[in-house]
């Protein structure tokens, strides 16, 4: 388990922020790894807190397309995961998602059914 915490801030104009907190002492270094390459342009500044600083992850054009990208942030020394984020784009992403959720719908209400079954073949016949 890592001693350092970290947490997003807020991601815009293609750029992920975040506070890290830990131990005041040395910075810590930190990779962002992406389909297990690093990310370029990372930067982790001194907040001028004790024990803190600013994260930023530029998202690299090439993680901008159709499909799932999936961003690791962690600490290098002990490789301990400290976040995650991920981007979805696309049309067909869209579509997926849509059909994954009509999937959905269909098993719940499958096991409404079942259920209601289930509950209405147990009731016994009432006692008094």
């Amino acid at each position: 388990m890592s001693e350092y915490t970290l947490t997003k801030t807020r991601f815009r104009e293609g750029v992920w922020h975040g506070l890290l907190s830990g131990p005041a002492g040395s910075q810590p270094e930190i990779t962002v790894m992406l389909d297990d390459r690093p990310v370029r342009g990372v930067t982790l500044a001194d907040m001028g807190t004790p024990g803190q600083w600013a994260l930023e992850v530029p998202v690299p054009i090439e993680a901008v397309g159709d499909g799932v990208q999936t961003f690791l942030i962690s600490e290098a020394a002990g490789g301990t995961l400290l976040e995650s984020f991920t981007l979805i784009a696309g049309e067909a992403m869209g579509e997926d998602i849509r059909a994954e959720m009509a999937l959905l719908r269909a098993e719940l209400d499958m096991l409404k059914r079942a259920f209601r079954r289930h509950c209405l073949e147990t009731e016994g016949p009432a006692e008094g």
